[in-house]
């Protein structure tokens, strides 16, 4: 895919994402930053809705920092199961709140090094609240932003490491906040890991398919 031809690509892709369900972290009911940060937290290996109906119950008993810090671990698992690896996202949520209450004034900070600081934030996730929660220019790459880009053949990477890395360099920045939205939306119900809808897809005649070898 041709530098020149992303103005038109990220046309059709805002286009075509409007029909479509946009991920959890970026529903508008959802997008205070302790929210994004809690909903980012649960969602890992995890479906939208129980991730949503999870983030209900957690917020309907402890809505700020310092109540989820006083919960017990086994109250948080209670509230947040049946979410994947709700045991492990117990403790990180009970440590992260708490961190926030002492080294943050009970704020979701806003920059990348101080969300890595926090208990199960990793590089991905910490970007995606930088631009979800804050609207801060950061690229949250993904396993959907990383095949994608590198089906286009824009970028030509091993890991989403690599990919965040060649994006920054090469990606206009108008378009870091939104890639990670329009590439999981798309990336779950046109252009799939295995068999993409290419016959339905209108960005095909944009897309180099590196590595496709069979579609739909």
């Amino acid at each position: 895919m041709r530098t020149e031809d992303l103005e038109r690509v990220f046309r059709i892709l805002r286009d075509e994402t409007k029909r479509l369900n946009p991920p959890l972290a970026e529903k508008k009911n959802r997008t205070s930053p302790f929210r994004v940060l809690v909903g980012v937290l649960l969602s890992s290996r995890t479906k939208d809705d129980t991730t949503g109906s999870a983030a209900d119950r957690l917020f309907a008993a402890a809505p700020i920092p310092e109540k989820i810090a006083a919960l017990s671990e086994e109250r948080i698992e209670k509230l947040i199961f049946p979410v994947g690896f709700y045991r492990t996202k117990a403790r990180n949520l009970k440590a992260t709140a708490r961190k926030l209450v002492d080294e943050f004034n009970s704020k979701v900070p806003q920059t990348i090094q101080e969300l890595l600081s926090l208990p199960g934030i990793g590089r991905k996730s910490a970007n995606l609240i930088l631009a979800v929660a804050f609207g801060i220019p950061a690229i949250c790459v993904d396993t959907h932003v990383h095949r994608i880009t590198n089906r286009w053949g824009y970028v030509k990477t091993k890991d989403p490491y690599q990919t965040e890395t060649a994006l920054r360099e090469k990606l206009p920045k108008r378009y870091w906040i939104e890639i990670n939205r329009l590439l999981v939306i798309y990336g779950q119900n046109v252009c799939t890991p295995i068999l993409p809808y290419c016959s339905a897809c209108r960005i095909e005649k944009y897309c180099g398919k590196v590595g496709v070898t069979r579609t739909r």
